[in-house]
């Protein structure tokens, strides 16, 4: 089952997490891919709240912190909010 038309498929999200970062940072974050680790992108930790406050509202869900323990890269965080789309879809 494809997620593609409503922009929740992994590569819409990357797109989402590139966007955002660009714009939090200030600097051009298009390179980056879904095995990047968010520690070497040279996002502070305030700004990747902001990322993810961002896409929160972005996609309308909410990620508790407990969700985050152990994100590395952006994949890790890319699933985890895949994970809130999915829980959002079904209640």
């Amino acid at each position: 089952m494809s997620n593609g038309a409503n922009g929740t498929d992994l590569p819409s999200l990357l797109e989402l997490f590139r966007a955002t970062a660009s714009e939090v940072v200030e600097k051009d974050m298009s390179h980056v891919v879904s095995t990047s680790l968010i520690g070497e992108l040279g996002i502070d930790s305030l700004a990747v709240l902001e990322i993810i406050g961002s896409m929160e509202r972005a996609l309308h869900i909410h990620i508790p912190d407990e969700a985050l323990t152990g994100v590395e890269s952006v994949a890790d965080l890319l699933g985890v909010v895949r994970g809130r789309i999915q829980q959002r879809a079904q209640s």
